[in-house]
């Protein structure tokens, strides 16, 4: 027989006795520390894709096919494991998800055939897709209504993509690209720790939450990240370019540039949550989309090394404090399919930048990398105009 429990208090419903304020960013360490494992698989990809090149002497057009089946698989089937996380309790999906992400990265640096290394890039790229709706769903669950609690999961995938890099260059060029099997113990002992934790703590099928289905405000807010997952990867992807070759740093300033960009991301996060939870999630997003601008324009016209090493972070907060945000208020939107949200939001939707990587790449072919800064600074008003159109899902937004 299963022994019982004490179910987490429904949506709308006042907390019970002993459950605190702050309870619910107690609960949110196992989701935060899986999430930051799982996307660290998706930052080790770019990371790895040199070493390929250098040790498999892999071409240029091999190398971003790599790239590609990272993207294909992490992206596209999101949303349709959202949908089954929503009509069956496929709680198990977070644990398992992450498991392949690392094994199938892991093995990737240890197999031979090209086609082999290609689709176990893609097993893994799979694996986040089935990691993000399960524990999005269940982050929230944990969360309840607190964005500040929500901010924490999300940041941890800010975590991940920060520490990808800065864990696998040693080791690869320490070992070179067989370092990648010593990311698999990471992705087993979380997935570990989680399924313990679900055996403990299943309860059933899940309760739906209440309320209508708006899919009209949804697009929007999708639209709205899509326009963020654009200034991501335009600016990831030329930062440290910039720094070289427009400002005529060494590319260890031009590495401290990115890392900063990195770390005002995971800030960003954990700030919008805070906000949100006192001014309001459609406000939030909007202060986001806003604030970004005047940053961006000010990074692209300070001149020297050092002085935009301070914009380079404040631009990494901006364009994050939407981020937790945009994915609580998704499963507001959807309250009946909080798996389908979040597999929107942090699956297809943030993946939506890298169509428009080619894009940058040619504008920065005819004008530099201080070219696509300066389309960068017009691509924020865009999510402003989209802001207007976003609506309240209750009382507490």
């Amino acid at each position: 027989m299963r022994a019982e429990h004490s179910p987490e208090p429904r949506h709308g419903e006042p907390p019970r006795s002993g459950d605190t304020p702050a309870s619910p960013l107690r609960r949110m360490w196992l989701w935060g520390t899986a999430h930051a494992v799982d996307d660290m698989y998706q930052g080790l990809v770019p990371a790895c894709v040199p070493y390929f090149v250098l040790d498999r002497g892999y071409g240029y057009v091999a190398a971003t096919g790599l790239t590609l089946a990272a993207a294909l698989g992490a992206s596209i089937p999101q949303p349709f494991f959202g949908v089954a996380v929503d009509r069956r309790r496929l709680d198990w999906f977070a644990p398992a998800g992450v498991a392949l992400a690392g094994v199938g990265l892991g093995l990737a640096g240890l197999a031979g055939p090209y086609p082999l290394v290609l689709t176990l890039i893609f097993l893994s790229g799979l694996g986040v897709a089935m990691f993000h709706p399960a524990a999005g769903k269940g982050a929230r669950e944990a969360a309840g209504d607190s964005a500040a609690a929500m901010s924490w999961f999300a940041a941890g995938g800010s975590v991940g993509f920060f520490l990808a890099p800065v864990l696998a260059t040693p080791a690869l060029i320490a070992f070179g690209v067989g370092a990648t099997a010593l990311f698999i113990p990471p992705a087993v002992l979380i997935a570990f720790v989680m399924l313990r934790k679900h055996t403990r703590t299943s309860a059933g099928p899940p309760q739906p939450r209440e309320g209508a289905d708006r899919w009209g405000p949804f697009a929007v807010l999708t639209a709205i990240e899509v326009v963020r997952s654009l200034l991501w990867v335009g600016i990831i992807t030329f930062i440290e370019l910039y720094w070289i070759r427009h400002l005529g740093a060494g590319h260890a300033v031009a590495g401290i540039a990115l890392a900063g960009f990195m770390l005002g991301s995971v800030i960003g996060t954990l700030l919008g949550g805070r906000l949100a939870d006192r001014f309001g999630a459609v406000r939030t997003t909007r202060i986001g989309g806003v604030l970004i601008i005047p940053l961006l324009i000010l990074l692209r016209v300070v001149p020297g090394e050092y002085a935009p090493l301070v914009l380079a972070l404040a631009v990494g907060i901006a364009i994050n404090i939407p981020f937790a945000v945009l994915v609580k208020l998704a499963q507001d939107y959807l309250p009946s399919r909080p798996g389908t949200a979040a597999g929107v939001t942090l699956g297809l939707a943030m993946s939506a930048g890298g169509l428009f990587a080619p894009a940058f790449g040619m504008i920065a072919e005819r004008h530099g990398p201080e070219g696509v800064f300066t389309v960068l600074c017009a691509v924020p008003l865009a999510a402003v105009v989209l802001g207007v159109f976003l609506k309240a899902p209750g009382p507490r937004t």
